[in-house]
């Protein structure tokens, strides 16, 4: 396979080093913050809370940031998020006060794991990617820097064990807080890395004419459709990512220096997946390749709450993850595809807000269920709409290849 990386302007290679600095930072911190929470006395309702409140912060944002990037430009958005990472993870740093903390979270997305992307900016970053790259290696681009942000989201997690280092097996909330001077120290370098970047010219509409506005009504359908399947989706993605370190630390009695390494493993064999399934899409079709390795994720996800011990929850949490998230870069692909250059923005903020809205609730409701010691019945119902999503993805998009025009 010939690499996109060629292919790729030097902006475009600064914007995807951008991703995989700040997917340092969240991969310990989508590990760890959990586990701080918990040390905090935090219960597992309002930790659920909590992080759903975030995503739906950021869905609030994203609303509206990617249509506007269309016509005001990106970069001074991306700006604006690196200088408040920088001061949420300070804040952070600083205080375990319980609302500074929450403000700082909802902010720089701490413990929700976005692999790399600027939360509610990550619609205006994406569609300023799909503009530098020639339209033949969108997909295969699109997995790179899904593979770049989950590589460094593996590298982490693995940094996610420093706190037993010092505070043992078991460590103390202090132990915690070092890691929130790495979200800082990366915020800087992403900022520094951000000023050498242009911004792109800002694309021309299409003339107002008869064909322009049917062309604008089947684009708006493909984009309702993908709202619809991503509902589903995100909903199953809620309800189990955002707390699983809590899920193996109530269920199996382990701490960050056994959770961090496995979420690492996972998220190193998930970037390795990305680029298998930016190449294979290419050749096979996107749709095809999703349906695939999202039916097998499905399998795991079903079997992991009834893991016997540790080591075996262990293996099928990274199966699964490799799986299901190796596709997100195919996936943006597509969305990317569905509408014309001078409507990237949209569709990035679609794409991104069908998920994260229902995504905001699966949080809530799972720490609920863990409150109550229900500890399989989030997994089950999160296979449900997995399942809807497996079902109805084929039929909307069968034999869609990206091609954003």
């Amino acid at each position: 396979m010939a690499s996109p990386f060629r292919d790729i302007p030097a902006d475009g290679r600064r914007l995807i080093a951008m991703r995989g600095l700040r997917s340092i930072a969240q991969g310990a911190l989508v590990v760890d913050f959990a586990l701080y929470a918990k040390a905090l006395g935090w219960s597992a309702t309002f930790l659920g809370a909590v992080l759903g409140g975030g995503f739906l912060v950021t869905a609030a944002l994203t609303a509206w940031l990617g249509p506007l990037s269309d016509r005001v430009g990106r970069r001074s958005f991306l700006l604006g998020y690196e200088c408040l990472m920088i001061l949420a993870a300070l804040v952070a740093l600083v205080t375990p006060a319980r609302w500074p903390l929450v403000a700082a979270a909802a902010l720089g997305g701490f413990g929700r794991g976005v692999n790399g992307a600027a939360g509610p900016f990550g619609p205006v970053e994406q569609s300023w990617l799909a503009g530098l790259v020639p339209r033949e290696t969108l997909g295969q681009t699109m997995s790179l820097n899904a593979a770049v942000g989950n590589s460094g989201m593996g590298a982490g997690a693995i940094l996610a064990g420093l706190p037993a280092l010092w505070g043992g097996l078991h460590p103390a909330a202090v132990d915690y807080r070092p890691l929130f001077g790495l979200a800082m120290a990366s915020a800087i370098i992403c900022l520094a890395l951000l000023l050498r970047v242009r911004d792109l010219p800002r694309a021309a509409t299409e003339p107002d004419h008869p064909a322009e506005a049917a062309t604008a009504r089947a684009e708006r359908g493909s984009l309702l459709r993908l709202a619809g399947l991503n509902a589903l989706n995100g909903m199953g993605i809620g309800l189990v990512g955002p707390l699983i370190s809590y899920w193996f630390a109530r269920r199996f009695g382990v701490g960050p220096a056994l959770i961090g390494p496995v979420m690492g493993v996972s998220l190193g064999l998930t970037a390795l997946s990305s680029l298998g399934a930016g190449a294979l899409g290419a050749r096979f079709g996107t749709v095809r390749i999703v349906i695939w390795m999202r039916g097998a994720g499905l399998a795991m996800l079903l079997a992991l709450p009834f893991a016997p011990n540790f080591a075996v929850a262990a293996v099928l949490y990274g199966l699964r993850s490799a799986l299901n998230r190796g596709t997100a870069g195919s996936r943006q692909a597509l969305a990317m595809g569905l509408v014309r250059g001078h409507r990237r923005g949209l569709a990035a903020s679609v794409n991104a807000l069908s998920i994260q809205l229902p995504r905001a609730l699966g949080p809530a409701l799972a720490g609920l269920f863990f409150a109550a010691g229900a500890l399989t019945t989030p997994f089950l119902i999160a296979a449900l709409f997995q399942g809807g999503y497996l079902v109805l993805y084929p039929r909307l998009f069968a034999g869609r290849r990206p091609d954003p025009g």
